[in-house]
């Protein structure tokens, strides 16, 4: 079955697995879930996570979710640009999720990367995602 937001379905299923408290979570692999995952880590909102094969040898991305005193460290993760509406932003006017608390994951020509690495960098792109 062909998929339309591989990207929306991927933090789906990490919401899904939160909900649940589980403590992984397994997605089908490409690039951008990766270099999303990436930012996920270095902004410290999930353990990180590793390449797997599944069974029937499909390569899979397995996250480690984490958890801060029985709470998911996610407290809400929403997708901004979706495939019938994309959202494109300059570097100035990049949004601040809850005055800087969260965190917005951007594609620009210089990689995926949080807002605030965007702003530094003084470039704009496609905003993903909002991470709080």
């Amino acid at each position: 079955m062909s998929m339309n937001d591989p990207l929306g379905d991927m933090l789906t299923r990490i919401r899904n697995a939160q909900m649940r408290g589980k403590s992984t979570v397994r997605s089908p692999a490409s690039k951008l879930r990766a270099w999303v995952l990436d930012v996920l880590t270095a902004e410290g909102y999930i353990r990180g996570y590793e390449p797997v094969t599944s069974a029937l040898g499909h390569p899979e991305l397995e996250i480690s979710l984490k958890y801060a005193s029985g709470e998911p460290a996610i407290r809400e993760l929403k997708r901004v640009s979706k495939p019938g509406r994309r959202v494109y932003t300059g570097s100035k006017e990049i949004p601040m999720v809850r005055n800087g608390l969260g965190v917005s994951v951007v594609s620009t020509p210089k990689g995926v990367m949080s807002d605030a690495a965007a702003r530094a960098a003084n470039v704009g792109g496609e905003v993903l995602c909002r991470v709080f």
